[in-house]
């Protein structure tokens, strides 16, 4: 490794020999041993950027262009949700796999990338209705972008991967919302008890990142300046809006990319440095946590999850509001502000949403004890209520009831799956409730002269209320079994986390 510790020619040649990039003849390999062998990949680029934090990689775009990092890029896009979704080209994958072919296809966009004539088109801008009703604005790219950025994302998640801090948990391999919500529980319960809690989210956040603030914070680990070109590149790609005008990328990471969750999360490492540091300095030992609570300062940590976060802390109000100054004060070199209407400082007595979930400390039912309790928030529960609506509307009578039962309960059990971690049974009984009202309206309205004791002969279980027909019974969110999630700390491993082998014993 050089001094400035940048990877030697040495370790280039190695990764590039590795990767089996600089051979001219290309073979295309199953999607099974692709996988392999960039997964063997990923395991060395994390391990190298975790042995040395100062460490700088080049020649990581002869990976992106690896026959193996393309086709497991490709296996990701065309297994997506949104592979029927076209860019502006109107390709789909399944056009592509008909009228091209795939080692066709993936032949170009390596010629392509390699005589550095891949240019990333405009994104396909269309609008998604938020829970507020306002429009959010979704960037779609065609296939061929898409396959290169997970081509570039395979490449360089592992390597930040090895920086990006335990505070932080949205869109990153092995960690889940729930992890959030177990951390700001663990932190909010008894002993530790943070009852303060300033919940912030960052307004327009992937709008509004700044495009020079981003690469430098990308270079401080990449120095092979066709990856940076290429990342730059997507950034000022530009938009096609619904009216048909394009639009150039003056900022932001456009929702719908690939690459757009890790170019975020990048950025915004810099407000988890900015409060890990405050927590090694001055709040890092136990010691040093009770001698501030003594001369009445506060303590805190960050929970963030993509670009909403809270910051649980003791002390007092004005405690959580000058930290709302100090995180101000960090976003804005980013090109960042906060959310004014959806910032604010509350106890946890008074409760808060966050990820979907309420959290608030509330005293147990038949005791003087108080414990922090998680449910599904208000606004949860009015969302898979409208959903509900929506499948048993009148316009939906040219279905079977059997189709109706089978839909709503695949869309019920997995809302229940996302909220069986908290307080929710008496939720999902709710939920059942008044979906068994809206499937039994449904059923009038789909037979006008139905009477009551006719439709439960015809339509329930014999004896019982339990709606069913052509053996499709409604079994509903009740039907998932509310457990508690298990609390993972700061320990939790990704996929290219090696365990150390167990040393050799003797026997004795």
């Amino acid at each position: 490794m050089g001094k400035d510790g940048s990877v030697s020619d040495k370790e280039s040649n190695a990764m590039s020999e590795d990767a089996s990039v600089n051979t001219d003849a290309v073979v295309w390999p199953d999607p099974w041993s692709a996988e392999r062998t960039v997964r063997r990949m990923q395991i060395k680029l994390h391990r190298w950027a975790g042995e040395d934090s100062s460490r700088r990689f080049g020649d990581l775009f002869n990976l992106v262009c690896d026959p193996a990092f393309l086709v497991d890029a490709w296996e990701r896009v065309a297994s997506n949700a949104g592979a029927k979704t076209p860019g502006i080209d109107r390709a789909t994958v399944a056009r592509i796999e008909t009228r091209i072919g795939v080692e066709a296809f993936l032949e170009e966009i390596r010629r392509s990338l390699k005589s550095s004539e891949f240019q990333p088109v405009e994104v396909r801008q269309v609008m998604i209705p938020k829970a507020s009703g306002k429009l959010r604005k979704l960037g779609i790219p065609t296939v061929a972008d898409r396959v290169v950025q997970a081509s570039l994302k395979a490449v360089l998640e592992p390597i930040f991967e090895a920086d990006f801090l335990p505070c932080s948990y949205g869109f990153r391999p092995g960690r889940r919302a729930h992890d959030a919500i177990a951390e700001i529980h663990h932190l909010a319960s008894a002993p530790i008890n943070y009852r303060w809690v300033l919940e912030a989210d960052i307004k327009a956040c992937f709008d509004e990142i700044d495009h020079t603030a981003l690469m430098g914070r990308l270079r401080v680990r990449i120095k092979d300046k066709k990856v940076g070109a290429l990342v730059r590149a997507f950034l000022k790609a530009g938009v096609m809006t619904t009216n048909g005008e394009r639009e150039a990328t003056f900022a932001g990471t456009p929702q719908g990319g690939i690459l757009s969750p890790l170019l975020a999360n990048i950025a915004l490492s810099t407000l988890d440095e900015y409060f890990d540091q405050q927590w090694e300095e001055l709040m890092g030992t136990n010691y040093k946590r009770e001698k501030r609570r003594k001369n009445g300062l506060a303590n805190w940590r960050l929970v963030r999850y993509a670009d909403d976060f809270v910051v649980m802390l003791t002390g007092e109000r004005h405690d959580a509001e000058g930290l709302r100054e100090q995180v101000a004060d960090v976003l804005a070199p980013l090109g960042l502000r906060l959310s004014p209407e959806k910032t604010r400082v509350v106890h946890i007595d008074e409760g808060f949403d966050f990820l979907g979930f309420h959290i608030r400390r509330m005293r147990k039912r038949g005791t003087q004890k108080y414990y922090v309790y998680t449910m599904p928030s208000k606004k949860a529960v009015q969302s898979i209520k409208d959903k509900v609506k929506t499948k048993t509307h009148r316009s939906t009578l040219y279905q079977d009831l059997d189709e109706l039962i089978l839909s709503l309960n695949r869309m019920l059990r997995g809302w229940a799956n996302y909220f069986r971690h908290g307080v929710s049974k008496d939720v999902f009984n709710a939920i059942d409730s008044f979906t068994w009202r809206c499937v039994a309206n449904w059923i009038f309205r789909k037979h006008s002269r139905l009477s009551r004791q006719e439709m439960r002969r015809r339509f329930c279980l014999p004896g019982t209320w339990k709606i069913t027909y052509n053996g499709r019974e409604f079994t509903g969110a009740a039907s998932v079994k509310v457990i508690r999630y298990r609390y993972r700390g700061h320990t939790i491993p990704n996929a290219w986390t090696v365990p150390e082998p167990a040393a050799a014993t003797t026997g004795g």
